[in-house]
């Protein structure tokens, strides 16, 4: 599943770009916009949630785009499917937050944590059914 393998690689140079400058230049740049110092912690703490649930469901992708050909193709496709939107709702609503100061998307980042619980279960019914 190369698509797999490609949305992986791609996200995770994403989620590597966002942490180094979470780590080298966030908090520098919410001062500059005048953030007071207590939201500042917090949307650094939010970045640093979005960017571990990010990078370790891109290890997941890549985990699944690697897997043998065969093995429970079509709920394989919906494990990553799920991380995907996992990523784009949980960590890109975490984000929005932090980079954007939007409130009003706090409501997708649960349904982005929903998608990487679902994202798991379909993984581990790979061990069980082998069939497609």
């Amino acid at each position: 599943m190369r698509w797999i393998v490609l949305l992986a690689g791609l996200l995770g140079a994403v989620g590597v770009a966002i942490g180094a400058h979470a780590a080298h230049g966030l908090e520098a740049m919410l001062l500059q916009q005048g953030v007071v110092a207590e939201q500042v912690a917090q949307r650094l703490s939010q970045c640093d949630v979005a960017s571990r649930y990010h990078m370790l469901h891109c290890l997941a992708l890549l985990s699944l785009g690697l897997l043998a050909e065969g093995l429970g193709t079509k709920r394989r496709v919906c494990a990553a499917s799920f991380f995907l939107l996992g990523i784009m709702l949980f960590s890109g609503g975490l984000y929005s937050m932090v980079y954007l100061g939007q409130m009003g998307h706090w409501a997708i980042v649960p349904l982005g944590g929903l998608c990487f619980i679902l994202g798991w279960l379909f993984t581990a019914s790979l061990a069980w059914k082998r069939s497609a």
